[in-house]
């Protein structure tokens, strides 16, 4: 009898222990579920970087997160109407300024995400000419063209300004980020003249002796600064997801080591982004404990 009664006893705590770690791993579980942020970017290599890098930071906290790549302009209209979550691709107070002022109150600026960056046309080093005065005297050298980017974005807005203030005879060619840097390879590769739109940071710095024209006009203005701005709510809906991305900063530094590594052949940028979150938990761990 006593022994029958000890196994019973058993049984029943062994019973109690199953169920208590069932609750334990089923309430894990939904704690990690904390629903699904869609970030929104533009398909330029550093919108890229950034915006997979803050992705990975997000999985890594235990959000499901989505991409959507889009135009400038539909950037921001879907973080307007809320259809994203958040960008980490504003380029302000000059590039994005207009866009800023279209969607009014139904985003936040979270401030800048990083530091130091530059807009205006780029030569190569060797080049003769220093300023974009100079382009109109030079304009067969460059075959009467700029290499410009995607016709959405505020870079190209900003060069059709340039074309006008400085009565440039050279015709304005958009495209995208990766058909201006063909065509810049191609030129470096044959020792040709070439002018594109650039910005800082962007890994063809690192890759070609290049130099910005000077901008005496100063349409382009000075430098600028990458924001990170979330749709009207964000902050109530996921607060932690909030607090992430409020506290999302890095230098030039960071951003190029990613942008190098996309570059290399075969890469994923997610993957690299993956890679540099896991090499980089010093930095991560600043902007979790956000």
């Amino acid at each position: 009898m006593k022994t029958r009664m000890l196994n019973n006893r058993i049984r029943l705590a062994s019973l109690a222990l199953v169920s208590s770690a069932g609750l334990a791993v089923g309430g894990m579980a939904q704690a990690q579920d904390k629903g699904t942020i869609n970030l929104a970017y533009v398909e330029w290599s550093s919108e890229v970087a950034s915006t997979n890098v803050v992705r990975a930071v997000l999985e890594q906290a235990g959000y499901e997160v989505e991409m959507t790549s889009l135009s400038a302009a539909a950037m921001f209209q879907a973080l307007s109407t809320g259809d994203a979550d958040a960008i980490v691709a504003a380029w302000l107070p000059t590039t994005h300024e207009n866009y800023m002022e279209s969607v009014g109150d139904n985003v936040e600026d979270l401030g800048p995400n990083l530091d130091g960056t530059k807009l205006g046309l780029v030569v190569p080093e060797d080049s003769d000419i220093d300023s974009i005065a100079d382009l109109n005297d030079n304009a067969d050298d460059f075959n009467g063209e700029i290499i410009g980017i995607d016709p959405g974005a505020g870079l190209m807005s900003l060069t059709e300004e340039v074309v006008d203030t400085y009565d440039l005879d050279l015709q304005l060619r958009s495209g995208s980020d990766a058909t201006m840097v063909a065509a810049l390879s191609n030129a470096m590769s044959n020792d040709e003249d070439v002018v594109v739109t650039g910005w800082t940071p962007h890994w063809m710095f690192s890759r070609w002796d290049l130099k910005y024209l000077e901008d005496p006009e100063n349409v382009y203005g000075g430098a600028e600064q990458i924001h990170t701005v979330v749709r009207d709510g964000l902050e109530d809906d996921m607060s932690e997801a909030y607090a992430i991305l409020d506290a999302f900063e890095w230098t030039p530094e960071h951003m190029g080591e990613v942008m190098l590594m996309n570059q290399e052949e075969d890469s994923d940028p997610y993957e690299d982004a993956k890679q540099w979150v896991e090499d980089n938990q010093d930095v991560v761990e600043e902007w979790l404990e956000g």
